[in-house]
């Protein structure tokens, strides 16, 4: 079973435009990112799935630099986009992840891979943000490439095609899907980049954790966050973008 991350990452943000490749002490953080999905456990391989348009180059040329591979498609139909990553690379499993988290810890990303590997025959789709309880920025959602295919061959609404996995929260009684819980609710923590603020308090925590422990953990993020609890209203006033 070949377990793919795709990544989906695009310059052109609405909210906070070339934001995958602004630098916190001369990295990227889509290298940040990158960085730290690679020391998953049990993803086999890394995609960035970017588009066709010129101004999502830099992306290419970023992670041709790095190693890692790179599949381009729709800008606005990033289910086609997954869909095409997907059968280019051969998973049998998806684990997606946007490009816009660049704190993502690799433990919880395998939390989220083992829960559905425990379930696989029973579940098509497995995350830990459809109750929300975990950090926003530690996203992951993670389904098979059976699940894949239908969406691609069955969704048609405009919000299915964009947001890639709705298809398979909106069609409970097509597909079955569990959600992984912390037991104490850290969804108030915002560390997520899609704005200028998001980025200000990213920048702070990597540059307080990254030189002297670059495997950082969301323990201890939340720690540094308990020693500077003014960071988090940085962001706080942020709302998320509605599906």
């Amino acid at each position: 079973m070949k377990i793919i991350a795709i990544i989906q990452a695009r310059m052109d943000s609405t909210r906070l435009p070339g934001k995958v490749l602004k630098t916190v002490m001369n990295k990227t953080l889509l290298e940040y990112q990158l960085e730290r999905v690679k020391r998953s456990l049990l993803i086999d391989e890394i995609v960035v799935a970017t588009t066709v348009k010129e101004s999502d180059n830099p992306i290419v040329v970023l992670c041709e630099q790095l190693g890692v591979h790179v599949y381009r498609g729709s800008e606005n139909d990033v289910l086609s986009r997954y869909y095409g990553a997907a059968v280019e690379c051969r998973a049998d499993i998806i684990v997606r992840l946007t490009s816009d988290c660049p704190l993502i810890d690799p433990a919880v990303i395998d939390e989220v891979i083992q829960i559905y590997l425990e379930k696989q025959g029973t579940i098509d789709y497995a995350s830990n943000a459809l109750e929300r309880t975990f950090p926003r920025g530690l996203d992951t959602e993670v389904f098979s490439f059976e699940a894949l295919q239908k969406a691609h061959e069955h969704a048609s609404l405009e919000k299915d095609r964009e947001h890639v996995t709705a298809f398979f929260y909106t069609n409970p009684e097509q597909f079955q899907y569990v959600n992984l819980r912390l037991a104490n609710d850290l969804s108030s923590y915002r560390w997520t980049v899609d704005t200028e603020e998001d980025f200000e308090l990213v920048k702070k925590i990597l540059k307080a954790l990254y030189p002297s422990n670059p495997q950082f953990t969301m323990q201890g993020v939340l720690n540094l966050l308990e020693e500077k609890p003014t960071w988090s209203q940085i962001n706080a006033h942020i709302e998320q973008k509605k599906l």
